[in-house]
């Protein structure tokens, strides 16, 4: 294998000439892809709105280490990658507005990083595009403010692949095996599940050609992000495979299911699909899902063609195993499980779509070229539609919280307080009480534990609107609220404690 950068690109052709590491390329490339970060974190700001509450996940996730609500009930798949990336505001500011434009500008900064991960391996035009491409995805945009793991998992995707194609090619690329390091251990601290499904191609490949260094870089990684995930294993479930097959249930028994439909259907703008039982969308909404994995083959021919096989086809692998245990082994669907095989894909796909409209010589295709942008200006319409009522929607169902909990400090369930039932973790975060449930996913709570609280706190039960009630409060005084009814338990003895 060749040594070094520059050897490795001689008669590699006319687009790998860009490839080579100098002052022209760190000048205009980097401002390209300061350009696409900026305008990520300026789209968000317009679109998503900062003002947008918080979501049911991000409710648990804030609550680990915020001030404004007791820490809601966290559940064996989720990991503390995200209260860690929250903490610095969450754990002295309440203010969601603050929140979100800090994600905001953080999820710019780190596409910008990632992207530059790459710099060494394709020209700067197509790293500017790969960036448009998937942070214009309605899902990057809607997700890039918010208090969730998936877009983080997709940047530390970006980072570790990349950086490990640059080390296998140049091994005495150090800061590309840091690289590696780091990437794996973001993907990992945020979901340790998917961080060893994306990483599962590197690891064959570096057993396979014995790349100790670069295996031995993965395997820290992954065992720096994850330590914590095994070590509550251990303490709250009972060891690592408990709290796996405690994960698996909560996730509907993981197994053969397809879910190729559901993902399909969600695309329109479903942020959970659980049961996935809503029509399927107009084509217009989905057709990029099926664009997508033709463009990447092209690339990938295209990348044969060239010489260059590895850089292109790593990151298909990758892509495919990210993406492989939400399309066949989990009964539901939601488009954020996606976002690190999107993040994968988009580089090959930009790689080939400059294949297509541009000749051997350099020179563009008017015709190709001219089709190419109308279905980009046709596509980004069709996303910006999505994003916007998806946006909509959600504005609605936490305006709803909010009104719902601002109704309960009416009734005078204020803190110390405890709330049960349907979406009792939502609400109780508006209303500042502890949440709990009997059963079901987030089961953390029984019936006597309710009622020794009712003795001592003010505490409700929330139903969907004329459901029966459980037994411990049917008796309770009724009170309908914003989407649903609480039952209010009589009021405790004074002087209670939470």
């Amino acid at each position: 294998m060749a040594q070094g950068t520059k050897p490795m690109l001689v008669g590699a052709g006319r687009r790998d000439e860009a490839l080579v590491s100098g002052r022209p390329w760190r000048a205009r490339g980097s401002g390209l892809l300061a350009a696409v970060a900026a305008v990520f974190t300026l789209l968000q700001l317009l679109l998503v709105r900062p003002s947008l509450g918080l979501g049911w996940d991000e409710v648990v996730y804030v609550s680990q280490v915020g001030t404004d609500a007791p820490a809601a009930f966290f559940s064996a798949p989720r990991a503390r990658g995200v209260p860690l990336l929250v903490w610095p505001i969450a754990s002295w500011s309440s203010s969601t507005v603050l929140l979100r434009v800090y994600l905001a500008v953080l999820s710019g900064l780190a596409l910008y990083l990632v992207l530059r991960a790459w710099r060494h391996l394709f020209p700067a035009r197509v790293l500017a595009a790969a960036g448009v491409l998937f942070a214009t995805l309605w899902v990057t945009l809607f997700y890039g403010p918010q208090a969730m793991p998936n877009l983080w998992v997709a940047f530390g995707a970006l980072l570790c692949v990349g950086c490990f194609v640059r080390a296998r090619l140049d091994r005495l690329d150090d800061r590309a095996v840091w690289g590696v390091l780091a990437g794996a251990a973001l993907m990992s601290w945020m979901r340790p599940t998917d961080a060893v499904w994306v990483t599962l191609p590197l690891l064959v490949l570096t057993v396979a050609a014995r790349h100790w260094r670069l295996g031995a870089a993965l395997a820290t990684g992954l065992a720096v992000g994850g330590i914590q995930w095994i070590i509550e294993a251990y303490i709250s479930y009972g060891g690592l495979r408990e709290r796996l097959n405690e994960a698996s249930r909560i996730q509907g028994d993981l197994g053969w299911n397809l879910a190729v439909d559901d993902q399909l259907r969600s695309l329109v703008g479903n942020t959970l699909c659980r049961p996935c039982d809503i029509p399927t969308p107009h084509a217009s909404v989905y057709v990029w899902w099926f664009v997508v994995p033709l463009l990447a083959a092209y690339g990938l021919m295209v990348a044969v063609r060239g010489g260059r096989t590895a850089r292109t086809l790593i990151p298909l692998a990758c892509a495919t195993t990210a993406a492989f245990p939400y399309l066949f082994l989990i009964g539901y669907a939601a488009p954020r499980f996606l976002l690190p095989a999107y993040a994968l894909l988009a580089i090959p796909v930009a790689d080939a779509a400059f294949s297509l409209v541009t000749a051997p010589n350099g020179r563009w295709r008017p015709a190709v070229t001219a089709v190419a942008g109308l279905a980009l200006v046709g596509h980004l319409a069709v996303q910006y539609t999505v994003l916007d009522r998806t946006v909509d929607r959600t504005t609605a169902s936490r305006v709803e919280w909010a009104r719902s909990a601002a109704e309960l400090h009416r009734l005078g369930v204020r803190p110390p307080c405890l709330l049960t039932g349907h979406e009792a973790i939502p609400v109780a975060y508006y209303a500042g009480c502890h949440s709990g449930s009997m059963g079901g996913h987030n089961g953390n709570i029984t019936r006597a534990e309710i009622r020794d609280a009712a003795r001592r706190v003010p505490v409700g039960a929330l139903t969907v609107p004329g459901r029966t009630p459980p037994d411990h409060a049917r008796d309770w005084k009724l009170h309908p609220l914003d989407g649903m009814d609480v039952r209010i338990a009589p009021a405790p003895l004074a002087g209670g404690t939470a």
